[in-house]
């Protein structure tokens, strides 16, 4: 009996292998590798796959789930609570200054007010996954303005929460009631996750605590998983409800799953990314290519400055305001899911091609940009060599 599913997924993970190592020995980011990696073997790509699409999607979720959980293990509810207080300037001024681009892109593009409405929202959402990838990569989890960036997340996610249900209703025609009570729904959803690690941070981590290795692994990935669909359930996305899943682990059980945790991380990460680049098909993006770069290259401009103004009124220093701006710069899962949304209801047809090749281009530059932002700062604080 052949097992031709197996060996298509192997052949992917080997491919994924390679790359990783070619990336590290290039001293440069592996996310771009595993997105060409995904281009390469998905729909329209060298070597198409069918039979394993599916493991790869639930599999991909898996990896996002596992990054933003293993980033949230870095910072406790009061921190982040503390920073969002302080930062609801710098999400607004996120919105503004990402919003607007995609907005007025689609309307000089022709696409009329529904189809630029969605491009606005694909060039505001910075990636959690690629922003946790890039954090964990360089080593940037405890600096100061990793808070931040996790902050302008979550708020962004919010604004996906009212955003989303008013796109919703405009394809059906109009506002409803039920598209409303969406928007209230996801608000509370995330101020009731929130106000939950507030309350249950310290007894919840001696209950997961376990001194077998085995049985930590097992109930932090359940938990992890656990938590991100109960944040589905009331409209959260499940990223967000695995971030604030690992704000509320602490003490030994956070130190323990974060070795634990961490070559799964990798592993289903690689799949992430790689997925992004499989459900797409590389005849699409030449066309869109080009007008997609130029809004790119603005949207890497907005992201910087957010990041730097955001870091000022934070009260940051200036190469910790270039490295959140850095770790924003990447688009990701929530800008595909909108254009899937939009391609779904058989809205303006380019706007899928484009968007795909808008988020191709900043998934790579994103994490160049941030090493190369990183190398930088450490040579500017680099000890000068003596006469």
């Amino acid at each position: 009996m052949h097992s031709v599913p197996l060996l298509e997924l192997g052949g992917v993970i080997l491919g994924l292998a390679a790359v990783a190592r070619l990336a590290g020995r290039a001293g440069i980011p592996a996310i771009p590798f595993y997105l060409i990696t995904g281009l390469a073997f998905g729909e329209g790509g060298l070597i198409p796959l069918v039979r394993t699409e599916e493991f790869v999607r639930i599999g991909s979720e898996i990896g996002l789930i596992l990054l933003l959980f293993m980033l949230g293990l870095e910072y406790s509810a009061r921190e982040l609570v503390s920073t969002m207080r302080r930062s609801l300037g710098a999400g607004v001024l996120d919105f503004v200054l990402n919003y607007a681009p995609g907005f007025a892109a689609g309307l000089l593009m022709g696409w009329g007010l529904v189809p630029a409405m969605f491009l606005g929202g694909i060039t505001l959402m910075s990636s959690s996954g690629v922003a946790a990838k890039i954090l964990a990569d360089l080593k940037w989890e405890r600096n100061r303005e990793t808070r931040l960036v996790l902050s302008i997340a979550v708020m962004e996610d919010l604004a996906m929460a009212v955003y989303l249900p008013v796109l919703g209703a405009l394809l059906l025609g109009g506002l409803t009631l039920a598209g409303l009570g969406t928007v209230a729904l996801a608000i509370l959803g995330v101020t009731t996750l929130l106000t939950l690690a507030l309350k249950v941070e310290v007894g919840l981590s001696r209950m997961i605590f376990s001194h077998s290795d085995e049985a930590l692994l097992l109930t932090i990935l359940g938990f992890a998983i656990l938590a991100a669909g109960v944040a589905e359930l009331v409209d959260v996305s499940a990223a967000v409800g695995a971030l604030l899943a690992g704000i509320v682990v602490s003490g030994p059980a956070a130190e323990g799953a974060r070795e634990l945790l961490r070559p799964l991380r990798d592993l289903f990460a690689a799949i992430f990314f790689a997925f992004v680049g499989f459900s797409v098909d590389p005849a699409s993006i030449p066309p869109a290519l080009g007008a997609a770069a130029v809004l790119a290259l603005v949207g890497v401009g907005t992201k910087l400055a957010t990041g730097w103004a955001a870091g000022r009124w934070a009260g940051l220093e200036a190469h910790e305001r270039l490295r959140a701006g850095a770790a924003l710069v990447a688009r990701g899962e929530f800008s595909i899911a909108i254009a899937g949304l939009a391609a779904a209801a058989g809205l303006e047809p380019r706007l899928a091609p484009f968007s795909v090749s808008y988020v191709l281009i900043l998934a790579i530059a994103g994490p160049i940009i941030s090493r190369v932002v990183d190398a930088a700062i450490r040579r500017s604080e680099a000890p000068a060599p003596s006469e």
